[in-house]
């Protein structure tokens, strides 16, 4: 009898396995061709079943059809790791197709990583993933009882598949949060850590102050017309946590137009920096500034400056910039405040530092 406790679980495998298989497809076909992404490398047949075959005998039903259907979400560059998820974390779960596609691509990598290379990595290294900017930490090793973490997961299930070119490993639970209020927060869902240009860890992703309230603020700056420096915001973001790891709370003054968007990075990233002080200032609080105090910002000797004698409707103005849009997002860590343009550089790029 124990043997047939679960014979209940078959057809929920065999449909939810079915309709993933179909998203993938769908979602695969939908997807407008890029000129720049190279084409996937051929899979072998014998390898694609033999890796689908032995997912399967592990519990892994879902992963493989999906590799078996839909290979090339996975296989994009000569080497590749896939993060395996357990059928547990997706049959009670309801997730559009854009986010299971990108959740798929954010558990593979481009390298060949083996449990053992894997253990020769030390603890706190990041490594990419096909999700471009997102990466995977190893935030826990013992190599004595053979346990390793990747983002907090542990890998239940090392080296199922040990190719010479591919690595596939099974993990307890998915690398980012399912949970429907975080899936649609918007285009910044996947949860990743925070790593530095060394590809060390320098923040969790855990952390919902460093993921949760900066996804919810892009989301709400792209969706109250100030998609341009959402965009602009969120392509340096990264560098800008990793500079100041105990960022505690932040005020952001979010311009509607921000045609810095399209500047070099280093240049895109110093005008971002400008556009935030870090501590959490209301609209009350800098009302009550005088005229001409000086507000530090994240952009090193770059201050902004209260001018209130300037003619704005509102009365208040920074740099001469008038808020236009008080308190459009506000926190207990963080507080942004609409203005009518973005702030100008005293210094500009070129100039010596």
């Amino acid at each position: 009898m124990a043997s047939c406790s679960h014979w209940w679980h078959a057809p929920v495998y065999f449909i939810a396995s079915a309709v993933l298989a179909f998203i993938a497809i769908s979602t695969a076909l939908n997807s407008p061709p890029s000129k720049a992404t190279r084409p996937p490398r051929p899979i072998s047949n014998h390898i694609s079943l033999n890796a689908s075959r032995t997912l399967r005998e592990s519990g892994f039903n879902i992963m493989a059809t999906l590799l078996l259907i839909s290979p090339e979400m996975f296989f994009s560059s000569p080497d590749t790791t896939i993060f395996a998820i357990k059928d547990s974390s997706l049959v009670n779960t309801s997730i559009p197709p854009w986010f299971l596609k990108n959740l798929l691509k954010y558990h593979t990598s481009p390298m060949k990583l083996s449990m053992e290379d894997v253990f020769k990595k030390p603890q706190g290294s990041c490594f990419p993933t096909l999700v471009d900017r997102k990466k995977l930490a190893v935030t826990k090793i013992d190599a004595k009882e053979r346990l390793a973490e990747i983002n907090h997961v542990l890998v239940s299930h090392p080296d199922m598949v040990l190719e010479r070119q591919i690595v596939i490993h099974g993990v307890l639970a998915p690398f980012s949060s399912l949970r429907s209020k975080d899936v649609y927060l918007g285009w910044e869902s996947i949860q990743a850590p925070i790593c530095d240009a060394n590809s060390s860890l320098v923040s969790d992703a855990t952390d919902p102050r460093i993921v949760l309230e900066w996804t919810r603020i892009i989301h709400l700056l792209s969706s109250h017309r100030f998609v341009s420096f959402a965009i602009g915001l969120n392509s340096v973001l990264d560098r800008i946590l990793a500079d100041h790891k105990n960022l505690s709370s932040v005020t952001i003054f979010a311009p509607p137009e921000f045609e810095f968007v399209a500047s070099s990075s280093p240049m895109l990233e110093k005008i971002v920096r400008l556009h935030i002080l870090p501590q959490r200032a209301t609209y009350i609080d800098l009302a009550a500034l005088p005229d001409k105090q000086r507000l530090r910002t994240l952009l090193p000797d770059e201050d902004l400056e209260i001018t209130n004698n300037v003619n704005v409707t509102q009365g208040l103005a920074i740099n001469g910039v008038e808020i236009a849009a008080p308190e459009i997002l506000s926190s207990k860590e963080f507080i942004v405040h609409g203005i009518t343009q973005a702030f100008k550089m005293a210094k500009f790029p070129n100039a010596s530092r």
